[in-house]
C-alpha cells in the first residue's frame, strides 16, 4: 500500500533527523526488550558472607553424563558446549503454559520454549547482533536467603560476542516476592563470574511487531536479478521509506521480499520508533555493523 497523500515528500525526515533514531541494525537485545530491574532492593536478603561463592552451587547436565555439580567461584569452569537443559519440558492437555520447539537461524537448530514470551525471547534474541548460541534452561542455581535453601533454573543462557548473558523471561504482572530474591540471587551468581543477567518483561514498543515481520525473510533467498545490490545502492543516498526503497529497484514487488531479507540479516536497518509499513524509514547499515545473516 502507497504512504498516504498527508506524507509529502517535504514531510519525510532528514538524514540529520534520523541521527537519534532507534536504528534495528544498532539494536542489541538489551536495547529491545524491557528489562525489570526491581530485584535489586532485594540483595540484602541474600546470604552473601565471604564464603558464598563456594556455598552457593550450580547443577548442570553435560550430555548423557551425570548431573555435575559447580560452585559458583568455579562456573567458567564449565564447559557449557556440552551442556543440555537441567529439566525437561513436558507437554499435557491440561497445562496452562505453551512449550514448544523455536528455529533459531543463528544457531541452525530448534530450541525449546515454555511460553510465547519465551519463543518471542527466543526470536528477538536471533534477530539481534552477536548470538552465538542459546540454551534453555541450562543450570539450576542453589542459593540461601536467611539460612534457607532455596532453587531457581533460569530460562535461558545466551552466548553471544560479548560473553555469556543469562535471562529469565517474566511478564511484569506475574513477578511475585519470591521470584525477586530468585532473580537477584541470579544477578549476584552472574556478577561474580563476570556475565551478564537481565529479566525480560515484554518488548519496547513497535520492536515484537517489526522483528515478527522481518522473521518472514529470515531464511536463505536467491539473488539472480541482483536485487540485493540494487537495495543496497539506493539506500545508500540516505534513509528513504520503505515505499520510496522499492521503487528504485527493477521489480518493486520482489525487492519487498529481499529487503525484509536483508533488514534481517542487519545490512539495511529500519526505524524501530514506528510501526512498521511503507513510511518506514530504512537506511544502509554502517559497514562496522553489516552482518551476514543468511
Amino acid at each position: 500500500m502507497r504512504p498516504t497523500d498527508s506524507w509529502t515528500s517535504s514531510a519525510r525526515p532528514t538524514l540529520e533527523a534520523s541521527q537519534n533514531r532507534p536504528w534495528s541494525d544498532a539494536c542489541r537485545l538489551e536495547d529491545l526488550a524491557l528489562l525489570h530491574r526491581g530485584f535489586a532492593e532485594c540483595a540484602h536478603q541474600l546470604d552473601l558472607d565471604e564464603r558464598w561463592t563456594r556455598r552457593w552451587t550450580t547443577r548442570w547436565k553435560l550430555g548423557r553424563e551425570a548431573p555435575a555439580t559447580y560452585s559458583v567461584q568455579a562456573l567458567n569452569e564449565v564447559d557449557v558446549s556440552r551442556t543440555v537443559p537441567v529439566r525437561r519440558f513436558t507437554w499435557r492437555t491440561d497445562q496452562f503454559h505453551r512449550p514448544g520447539l523455536e528455529y533459531m537461524v543463528s544457531t541452525e537448530r530448534h530450541h525449546g520454549y515454555e511460553s510465547f514470551e519465551e519463543e518471542c525471547l527466543l526470536l528477538v534474541s536471533d534477530f539481534a547482533a552477536g548470538l552465538r548460541e542459546a540454551l534453555s534452561q541450562p543450570f539450576r542455581l542453589r542459593f540461601y536467603v536467611g539460612g534457607k535453601r532455596m532453587d531457581h533454573t533460569p530460562d535461558y543462557l545466551l552466548l553471544t560476542e560479548t560473553g555469556p548473558f543469562v535471562i529469565d523471561v517474566r511478564p511484569a504482572d506475574r513477578i511475585h516476592p519470591e521470584d525477586e530474591l530468585k532473580f537477584a540471587a541470579t544477578f549476584e551468581t552472574t556478577l561474580a563470574a563476570g556475565w551478564r543477567y537481565g529479566v525480560v518483561t515484554g518488548w519496547r514498543r513497535h520492536v515484537w511487531e517489526t522483528v515478527d515481520a522481518l522473521s518472514a525473510g529470515r531464511r536463505p533467498l536467491a539473488d539472480v536479478l541482483d536485487i540485493h545490490g540494487q537495495l543496497r545502492t539506493a539506500a545508500a543516498q540516505g534513509p528513504l521509506s520503505l515505499w520510496d526503497l522499492v521503487q528504485q529497484c527493477s521489480i518493486p514487488a520482489v525487492a519487498r521480499a529481499h529487503a525484509l531479507h536483508l533488514l534481517w540479516r542487519r545490512e539495511l536497518g529500519v526505524d524501530l520508533s514506528v510501526p512498521y509499513g511503507d513510511a518506514s524509514l530504512i537506511r544502509l547499515a554502517p559497514p562496522a555493523l553489516r552482518k551476514d545473516r543468511s
